[in-house]
């Protein structure tokens, strides 16, 4: 029997503090707050399992058994993105239903988060003796940019072996660069476009969008064909302040834009295709002529993939235009052979033809680290003593905290290739009976990183 199996008699306790952690809306970037409230109830439960704690600025921090030997480390967040609209269940409540669990976080990443404390907790109460330090280390800005382990490792010692359950099963060796920025105008130029708003995070393609704009009774009737020929869904509504127009679309991961349908950016396609760049402003127009519906960068001029990660991507995040102001996210994921600077330095002259400003809000480094690494073997072993059978090694478009590792930590689980999460979408869950099964590979791994066992 694997030691896994050792994770399984403390289900309904966990299932009980996972519900209490997903209660608090850590949203980084809006609720400080409640990062910290989800930070120190992982704390306290793993003082009451007798596991040394460790609070890092109330921004990270870790759970501890043993010392000496090599430091090894599983790495989550506690931090959420917004819930967003849509959702069957109440987005702040762990709620099984149909054999699914579903919350926001209970997939990214809180739900890994409980996991890893429980398997220290099972380490400590069935007497392991380690040969190594075992950590789990726990975030609350994983989702703005990770400035919560540039802290960490800024104080803390960087672990020699480690992994972070924030993605899908089997291992993750190779991690695009993440490029997000804001681009903006110093005051809204537009003439007919009054008003709009689109999304709630930079890393979402945004599922619902909305405009203002003074126009005449035969442009609305143009809208309204136009928006008649497209495949997106929209909303037309008479106020006294002018003609209000609602897209709808489809949320999902930024890493996967194609996924989701954007309901910004059909809006600004809707627009243009009846009003000329000088109506809707200098913002409207740059994302029409250089990016419209693609999410590969073509018209941008950064379109590029290599064999190793794929395609580039670029996702469109928010939008938010008023009288004064007008200002657009835009998040970009490129290939690991690529240079991230080069990809900027395209998008600002881009930007500059239009009179725009870019700021960049956050630039994570790709990962790639070699397939016969000791962790990597590690994790392989793990996972084929839980399953039967070897894991597959794979890139992904996703950011997660092992490209903060310098090459020593890889991403690996939660999520099956057989199951779906609806990651930073409405609905967030994972089936139950997976959910343990993950928490059984994290337990055998976890049992092999304390005890020396990398075979």
């Amino acid at each position: 029997m694997s030691f896994g199996k050792n994770i399984l008699k403390y289900k309904d306790e966990m299932l009980k503090d996972l519900n209490t952690l997903i209660s608090f809306q850590s949203i980084s970037g809006e609720h400080q707050d409640e990062c910290e409230k989800a930070l120190n109830f992982m704390l306290e439960k793993a003082e009451e399992f007798g596991l040394e704690t460790k609070n890092i600025e109330n921004i990270a921090g870790h759970a501890q058994l043993g010392e000496g030997g090599d430091l090894c480390g599983v790495l989550t967040h506690l931090d959420v993105v917004p819930a967003g609209n849509n959702w069957d269940t109440i987005p702040f409540e762990l709620t099984r239903k149909d054999g699914r669990l579903y919350g926001r976080g209970v997939a990214d990443d809180k739900g890994s988060a409980l996991v890893a404390l429980y398997c220290l907790r099972a380490l400590k109460e069935a007497g392991v003796t380690g040969k190594n330090t075992l950590r789990a280390i726990f975030g609350t800005d994983e989702e703005k940019g990770m400035k919560d382990m540039d802290v960490y490792f800024s104080n803390e010692k960087m672990p020699s072996y480690s992994f972070t359950p924030d993605s899908e099963y089997g291992i993750c060796r190779s991690e695009k660069g993440i490029l997000q920025i804001e681009i903006y105008a110093d005051t809204h130029t537009g003439t007919t476009l009054n008003e709009f708003h689109a999304g709630k995070a930079v890393n979402i393609v945004p599922d619902t969008a909305y405009a203002m704009v003074d126009c005449s009774e035969n442009d609305d009737h143009q809208l309204v064909r136009f928006a008649d020929a497209m495949e997106n869904r929209f909303e037309f509504h008479y106020t006294i302040d002018g003609l209000m127009i609602i897209s709808h679309g489809k949320a999902s991961h930024a890493c996967e834009p194609k996924k989701g349908v954007n309901a910004a950016m059909a809006l600004v396609e809707l627009l243009a295709s009846n009003f000329n760049y000088e109506q809707l402003g200098s913002i409207c127009s740059f994302l029409n002529s250089c990016i419209g519906l693609e999410n590969n960068g073509n018209s941008l001029g950064i379109k590029m993939r290599d064999s190793v990660s794929g395609e580039l991507t670029v996702n469109v995040g928010t939008i938010h235009i008023g009288d004064t102001y007008a200002t657009a996210t835009i998040d970009v994921r490129y290939p690991v052979t690529m240079d991230g600077n080069a990809i900027l330095y395209r998008i600002k002259k881009r930007a500059k033809n239009e009179n725009l400003n870019v700021k960049v809000l956050s630039h994570l480094k790709p990962l790639n680290i070699d397939e016969d690494a000791p962790i990597i073997s590690l994790l392989s072993a793990s996972y084929k003593e839980v399953m039967g059978e070897e894991p597959d090694l794979y890139s992904t478009g996703g950011g997660t905290y092992a490209r903060m590792l310098d090459n020593k930590g890889v991403a690996f689980g939660p999520l099956f290739k057989d199951d779906y999460s609806n990651m930073h979408n409405a609905n967030e869950s994972l089936d139950e009976e997976k959910f343990m099964k993950h928490a059984e590979i994290c337990l055998e791994a976890m049992y092999r990183m304390f005890t020396g066992n990398f075979e």
